[in-house]
């Protein structure tokens, strides 16, 4: 019997924890919403390519819906 070691997809904390910054500069990289330094989205931008972290599109789609249902 073989066994695969499965491994653990990458979150937003993760990245953030590598990149030495906060989960919300993390997003602001992400999503492009606010003015982050130069430096900082180098930073970030290596540890997603480091950790192959793309967001959670079902999260995102969850979040989309939970802010609609909220303002309706």
């Amino acid at each position: 019997m073989t066994f695969h070691r499965v491994q653990k997809r990458a979150t937003i904390s993760d990245v953030a924890r590598l990149a030495g910054v906060s989960i919300s500069t993390v997003s602001r990289v992400v999503n492009n919403t606010a003015p982050v330094a130069d430096y900082t989205v180098l930073e970030v931008q290596k540890a997603i390519d480091i950790l192959n972290y793309s967001p959670n599109a079902s999260a995102r789609t969850l979040a989309g819906r939970r802010l609609t249902a909220r303002w309706a």
